[in-house]
């Protein structure tokens, strides 16, 4: 680019004039790796082309000398083609004219993918957003900044005495959002703002209530450092308003203990049993399933049953961090290796020698990373990033993802090799709407040790709390529930009635609740489900690859289902 990436000074909270925040998140194939921002000023024209007159410049032989405009007017957002050789795109279509964008939008120029942000799209309709909106806004501003890598800081402001609220409010910059949280609790949404200057607006914050001698307190984090889901960032929030201690990066963390799992379900009982016979052998092990369904726990299960367990468990989280972080965090790096390198650096598989190293969201790894980590399982050494040594390791791979890897492999973005290394033997752990049986012990289990931290008695989950609970399909599993009932501590008093859970699930339990008891359609589902498997399956001549293609699955979730249901396959017939 002939010019520098034109950003906003991000620890200045005074209100913007001029409409929305709108900006283009830049890419440039083969050339850049690193995405760039580039604002979208009221009125003015961001072009794009070989000439050094355009705002985004580019040396490449597809792109004409002004090839596109990108024009914002208020709320209206524009892209036209200025006679280019090759045309313009907007999500895979060529342009004709002027064409309105919307926030999320994808512009190909050659070599160049630019992506409309806007803010989520979505605006305050008053200095204080309801629980619903602000949660709405979260889960719009949390996928941004995953998909596109962008930095987010999410708060939770805690003030017993809300008279400064508003002029919190007011303070926040329009992209920005203040909403109810639960009880005396706020939550925050600071877009485009990065770790340190995060902390800093959320403490210009907190001034408002030191001058009005309020007491007041806060804790923020960071996505994705912190986390790539809404449940993960939240429970990174809370843990730190409850423990006074500001957030940490979700980086390897060694582990040895942990609390036992709550093992009710037979499908869990099956999990558990497999865990017992592989965990004293040398077995790479890949951990399926949703988001949140505790699969780092069945991880820590599998590593304190073996010979390994006097050894140190890492845990590091794929997602949290860039490919070239990632690289240098898992091998190490010598002095000078790059800028900063002034020390060398014993990377993730050298600290979890003789241990077992845990790589959580795998199916998140670049490729290129994906192939040196296929030669560091086969020779059992790595080499540090600016080194020529070889260095022996002996840690056991344990891996997790939520992702179908057979359909990444098809898609082109995970290596078969390295599934077919990585998966000496899968677990898949179902997720919490199919393990009904756990979800009020789970969540009894949570209220006890919340409250145990907050120094309280350990409120009683009511009959009303407990139907809403099990009736709920809890997308964000085991996670999700974990924060529904800290959410509900905040506001509960000796009890945790239903008044006091997330309303999403009020809701979710007047919808689908059944005329027929819960146990009576859950069987009927389940038979519906299980006699789809079997027509398929005999359609195919029980080849379970085609039978899957057909119920649209992965093979792996059909042979889940079929032992679920008891359905034994035939001799091999594949």
């Amino acid at each position: 680019m002939a010019t520098e990436p034109l950003t906003q000074d991000a620890g200045t909270l005074l209100a913007r004039p001029g409409g929305p925040h709108s900006f283009l998140v830049i890419h440039i194939e083969d050339t850049d790796r690193s995405s760039r921002v580039i604002e979208l000023p009221d009125g003015i024209d961001v072009t794009f082309g070989r000439s050094r007159q355009a705002t985004v410049n580019v040396e490449s032989e597809k792109v004409s000398r002004m090839h596109t405009k990108v024009r914002r007017t208020g709320d209206v957002i524009t892209v036209e083609d200025l006679g280019s050789r090759n045309g313009t795109r907007v999500n895979g279509d060529k342009i004709e004219g002027p064409k309105h964008l919307a926030s999320g939008d994808e512009i190909a120029i050659g070599p160049i993918l630019a992506i409309v942000g806007v803010a989520s799209g979505i605006k305050r309709q008053s200095a204080v957003a309801d629980a619903v909106t602000g949660e709405a806004r979260l889960v719009a501003e949390v996928d941004r900044s995953v998909r596109y890598h962008r930095p987010l800081t999410i708060a939770i402001l805690r003030i017993p005495n809300d008279s400064v609220i508003d002029a919190i409010a007011r303070a926040l910059r329009p992209m920005d959002m203040i909403a109810e949280d639960a009880g005396d609790d706020y939550l925050i949404v600071l877009p485009e703002l990065a770790r340190s200057e995060g902390i800093s607006a959320v403490e210009r914050l907190l001034d408002f209530a030191r001058a009005a001698g309020v007491e007041a307190k806060a804790a923020t984090a960071l996505c994705p450092d912190d986390g790539t889901t809404v449940e993960t960032v939240i429970g990174c929030v809370r843990a730190g308003l409850r423990t006074g201690r500001a957030s940490r990066p979700v980086i390897p963390v060694a582990s040895t203990g942990g609390t036992e799992p709550i093992v009710l379900d037979g499908a869990m009982r099956r999990v558990y049993t497999l865990v017992d016979r592989i965990a004293d052998t040398p077995m790479t092990v890949l951990i399926l399933g949703e988001t949140g369904v505790g699969k780092e726990l069945v991880a820590e299960a599998i590593h304190k049953k073996s010979s390994r367990r006097e050894r140190p468990l890492i845990k590091l989280n794929c997602a949290a961090l860039p490919e070239t972080l990632l690289e240098s965090e898992l091998f190490g790096y010598e002095r000078g290796a790059f800028t900063g390198a002034d020390r060398r650096k014993v990377g993730f598989f050298e600290a979890a020698d003789g241990g077992t190293l845990f790589l959580d969201e795998i199916g998140e790894m670049p490729l290129a990373l994906q192939a040196k980590l296929l030669r560091v399982l086969e020779r059992k050494v790595i080499t540090r990033v600016g080194g020529t040594t070889e260095v022996a390791t002996d840690a056991r791979l344990i891996a997790a993802t939520h992702r179908d890897l057979e359909g990444e492999v098809r898609a082109g973005r995970f290596r078969q090799d390295l599934m077919f290394r990585i998966g000496g033997f899968t677990l898949v752990v179902p997720p919490l709407r199919d393990r009904q049986a756990e979800i009020v012990p789970l969540a009894e289990l949570f209220a006890r040790t919340t409250a145990h931290e907050q120094g309280r008695a350990t409120p009683v989950i009511t009959d009303d709390a407990k139907e809403e609970l099990t009736a709920y399909t809890w997308p964000g599993n085991v996670r999700e529930l974990k924060n529904a009932v800290e959410r509900a501590l905040v506001l509960c008093g000796e009890k945790i009635t239903a008044a006091d859970l997330p309303d999403k699930l009020r809701d979710a339990g007047q919808r689908t609740r059944p005329v027929a008891p819960a146990a009576d359609m859950r069987g009927h589902l389940a038979e519906v489900e299980r006699a789809a498997i079997v027509a398929a399956l005999e359609a195919d001549d029980q080849n379970q690859t085609r039978a899957a293609r057909r119920l649209g699955l992965s093979r792996r979730a059909l042979i889940y289902k079929m032992e679920k249901y008891g359905l034994k396959p035939p001799p091999s017939r594949e």
